[in-house]
């Protein structure tokens, strides 16, 4: 998973002999994060075609009617995957400075979509969900929703201290923090690294005037 980027050359060498069991005696979440963890490897190994519920039971360690139980289709074991790497790794920090936060948080997501191996499964989704119009539905309810209240948070942590205007318009100025990111990583393929979202905090701190909050990293 996202958080542990090495975990998963280490499992590779377990192949079909890591022992993930589902079922009611304890093991059920265990084999849960082993598939999510195979899906997220395949998929950056092959490809999103290369990804099947076959190829994922046989990595994770667990039979195929297993996954079945819990998961209808690929895409829905990837996007599952997704939101788990999402969850533990893009969760905001609240330190009190909007600037530290925002800084922090866009320098995360940078690396999230771009070296780990979540950008790849996103990207496979998004690809996905160009034309599969009921796969696009939910994966906006489930993903892109979820990730924006998430790229919402430091903004409203900071409206609720006072340190941004009570009527800010939250939506829009998320957009255009993390609008540029998205841009680079899904259309222009431009480098997204520190000095690019640093520069997007700091064009947000001066538009609002906080530009005193900011902290160094």
């Amino acid at each position: 998973m996202a958080s542990s980027p090495h975990a998963a050359e280490a499992d590779r060498t377990g192949g079909t002999g890591r022992r993930h069991h589902g079922n009611r005696h304890g093991r059920s979440e265990e084999a849960r994060l082993a598939v999510l963890e195979a899906a997220d490897d395949l998929l950056v190994e092959r490809g999103f075609a290369g990804v099947t519920m076959e190829a994922v039971a046989a990595r994770a360690g667990v039979a195929k009617q297993t996954i079945y139980r819990w998961w209808k289709t690929k895409t829905d074991v990837l996007m599952d995957a997704f939101l788990q790497d999402a969850t533990e790794s893009l969760t905001p920090t609240d330190s009190g400075d909007v600037g530290r936060d925002l800084r922090e948080y866009l320098r995360r997501l940078a690396w999230f979509l771009t070296e780990a191996d979540s950008g790849a499964v996103f990207k496979a989704l998004i690809g996905q969900a160009q034309h599969d119009p009921a796969f696009a539905q939910e994966f906006r309810a489930r993903c892109l929703d979820v990730q924006r209240r998430r790229d919402r948070r430091p903004l409203e942590s900071a409206v609720r201290r006072g340190h941004l205007p009570a009527d800010l318009d939250l939506a829009a100025e998320a957009d255009q923090l993390v609008g540029p990111l998205y841009y680079r990583v899904l259309v222009t393929g431009e480098p997204a690294g520190d000095a690019f979202t640093d520069g997007l905090v700091e064009a947000f701190l001066a538009r609002h005037g906080v530009g005193e909050l900011t902290g160094g990293s």
